[in-house]
């Protein structure tokens, strides 16, 4: 096996925001030497990586000399250029997870036709290469109101998903290649990360159940484990394995879905990489989803994924009406709960709704700890100075 611990060896990582800045706490843990390429040179990562380059993660010449500089190269973000990571795979540089994965999961319309032709059950859809296709499409009762629109590219935390009731919501959307939902009468949102490796180890984590903020359409909280029956747990976790193997997906896979009124699920969409709906792992569970990114991308043996303890993960964002210099107000009292950890993603500079950090409540009793979370969310304000 490879030595990647207090060695020579680099891993390359595409993204240097918080999820780069939380995976960099287990690279230091086990003394694995890291290059961050970034836009920005304010990223969380900057400061804390061996090597930090600034560069477009959508400009092929950037990438493409970055991974030339590394033994095997990881992302944080999905958005990056395939071209190049697909000439360094045929150069021979390894990268988890592979290129032809990223090329299916950058677009919500190609991870769409995927589902449907590997009989992965979804929720209708239909695809539009731009808006005035939806128009006709509904002036000729071919769809109806109300339906899901999704851009097939560059969507996050809520930013390029809407749900269109009426043709004056149309108005408001960018003229982009698409998709359109049918609107499904759900119970939970549920997600499952499942882990993989190249020797084909396969460990699934509990499914959690995510709470949605109604207006910004961002996850709120994320509850380990889901206050679900065991069945539903159980094709949850089906689903989400039937996803990594039609992948032949190797790294962490984050896979989002839908419980119907009638307990079926439908995968909506998935992340290849940590994922907020994993952050309550830290420390909650025996193994992390930052350390079992690496086990999986590193070929080494996966980590146990049981919880030691019920967690709760609350997401926090930046409060409307406010942009500048950030201040966690209240943060010290917050700090005096047992059992409550915030983790500051390093943003210096705060606006609506930017995802600014998390806090993570564990206990013994899951509804206490939603208690708990609550009070949380109701006490730490993110503001402006």
């Amino acid at each position: 096996m490879k030595n990647y611990f207090s060695s020579n060896f680099t891993l390359g990582v595409l993204g240097g925001g918080q999820l780069g800045k939380m995976l960099l706490a287990e690279t230091h843990k086990f003394d694995i030497n890291t290059a961050i390429l970034d836009s920005s040179k304010n990223a969380p990562c900057a400061e804390i990586c061996n090597r930090f380059e600034i560069g477009n993660l959508l400009d092929y010449d950037a990438v493409y000399n970055f991974g030339k500089s590394v033994d095997l190269l990881t992302i944080e973000i999905e958005n990056v250029n395939i071209d190049a990571l697909e000439q360094l795979e045929k150069e021979g540089l390894p990268i988890f997870p592979k290129p032809e994965n990223l090329r299916v999961i950058q677009s919500k319309a190609r991870q769409k036709h995927f589902y449907i032709d590997h009989q992965i059950p979804t929720a209708p859809f239909s695809h539009y290469a731009y808006l005035e296709e939806i128009k006709h499409a509904i002036e000729n009762d071919a769809l109806d109101f109300p339906f899901v629109w999704k851009s097939a590219r560059f969507g996050y935390d809520g930013n390029g998903v809407k749900i269109v009731r009426s043709f004056a919501d149309l108005e408001s959307l960018p003229n982009v290649e698409c998709i359109t939902e049918q609107l499904i009468p759900f119970k939970n949102e549920l997600a499952v990360i499942v882990a993989r490796n190249k020797n084909g180890e396969t460990t699934t984590y509990p499914v959690v159940e995510m709470e949605f903020h109604p207006e910004a359409n961002q996850v709120e909280y994320v509850i380990c484990p889901a206050r679900i029956g065991e069945s539903v747990a159980k094709k949850a976790k089906e689903v989400a394995l039937k996803v990594v193997n039609e992948l032949d997906f190797i790294g962490l896979l984050a896979v989002e879905m839908f419980q119907t009124i009638n307990d079926e699920i439908l995968v909506n969409e998935v992340a290849p990489r940590p994922h907020n709906s994993g952050h309550y792992s830290i420390e909650a569970s025996f193994t992390n989803q930052f350390e079992q990114h690496l086990r999986s991308i590193l070929n080494l043996p996966l980590g146990n994924t049981e919880s030691k303890v019920a967690g709760i993960m609350v997401n926090l964002v930046g409060e409307e009406g406010f942009s500048g210099d950030v201040y966690y107000e209240n943060i010290e009292e917050v700090l005096k709960i047992p059992g409550v950890t915030p983790h500051i993603y390093g943003k210096k500079e705060t606006r609506p709704f930017r995802k600014m950090g998390h806090v993570t409540i564990v206990n013994k009793d899951l509804d206490k700890a939603r208690e708990i979370a609550q009070k949380v969310k109701e006490t730490i304000r993110v503001i402006s100075k």
